[in-house]
């Protein structure tokens, strides 16, 4: 029985106990969906009619524009993140104090303040300057969500680029500075590259994050997968009620499906790390190679053996 300092390997009485605990976990996540699924029926939730309704062409269509705005969004405010956390990451590690406590006060408000309050006061704001932002007033509520999402994310993405500038031995960027290199060469070619591989599956992890976080722009109006259906289904009424149900049920397993794709590329990427091969191979040992000429007696040069050793070479 193998054992470590932080996991202590269960005997046949924890062992028989961990069973009995899985097999009533099972049994009450069984019984839990057994009761939605009677509930749903009860209420009529699943009558075909109800489902029906994605054979319409207008319903699919709407689906299919509402996750390519969750798409677009997500995909701005991931570039942005990324780029305002690496900024962020480098300022706070920054030498000069200014910079470095600057960077790290807005770090910590923005992760302090809640996401939904950071979007709402940005559109607001977009709002009221609508006519001074030429076309960026044009999409209040598509820039609102979009840096609300890139500055909380952001700030996040910036202590995972630290933790993965600090993992980085310390040894390597002495070594770096005894050759003469510079901070900014340091930081590019020594720190940044190391830190990205290290921490790329947190990065993709914060990523399904913000493409989750991307359904608040509900809360502005803003035309993504969950207001799209949610406004849909509230003009479709189907045996007198309106699908809010069946629709939602139907843009939760988008959510779902987008997001696992996401969790499926950081693991992926994480097993890749672990099997790729790091270093420099070592050559094999062998023997010296003779420079041809080099041992020879005869090359013009004299020698021990014909009395060389009282000359002098001009």
């Amino acid at each position: 029985m193998t054992s470590s300092v932080l996991y202590d390997a269960p005997g046949p009485k924890a062992r028989l106990r961990n069973r009995l605990y899985t097999v009533l976990g099972s049994l009450a996540l069984a019984a839990l969906i057994a009761f939605v699924v009677y509930r749903l029926d009860a209420k009529g939730q699943l009558d075909p009619q109800v489902w029906n309704i994605f054979n319409n062409a207008g319903v699919r269509t709407n689906i299919r524009d509402g996750v390519l705005t969750t798409l677009k969004v997500f995909a701005v405010a991931g570039a942005l993140s990324l780029v305002l956390g690496l900024l962020l990451a480098v300022a706070r590690l920054s030498e000069h104090r200014p910079v470095r406590w600057f960077a790290t006060a807005f770090i910590e408000l923005f992760r302090a303040i809640p996401l939904l309050i950071t979007i709402y006061a940005l559109w607001v704001l977009f709002l009221s300057y609508k006519n001074d932002l030429g076309a960026i007033g044009d999409n209040t509520a598509f820039w609102g969500l979009v840096i609300g999402l890139a500055v909380y994310n952001g700030c996040v993405q910036a202590e995972v680029f630290r933790a993965g500038i600090n993992a980085v031995p310390r040894g390597q960027v002495e070594a770096a500075y005894a050759l003469g290199l510079r901070k900014y060469q340091v930081m590019t070619m020594l720190l940044l590259p190391q830190a990205v591989r290290s921490m790329l599956p947190t990065m993709i992890s914060q990523l399904v994050v913000t493409l989750k976080d991307t359904s608040l722009g509900y809360v502005i109006t803003y035309t993504e997968l969950l207001f799209a259906t949610r406004t849909m289904a509230s003009n479709i009424i189907v045996n007198g009620e309106n699908p809010f149900t069946a629709v939602t049920i139907v843009a939760g397993a988008i959510y779902i499906v987008m997001c696992l794709a996401l969790s499926s590329l950081a693991t992926w990427i994480e097993r890749r790390g672990r099997r790729a091969k790091t270093g420099v191979a070592v050559a094999a040992a062998a023997e010296p190679a003779e420079q041809p000429g080099v041992l020879d007696v005869d090359n013009g040069f004299p020698g021990p053996t014909d009395g060389g050793a009282d000359r002098t070479v001009k």
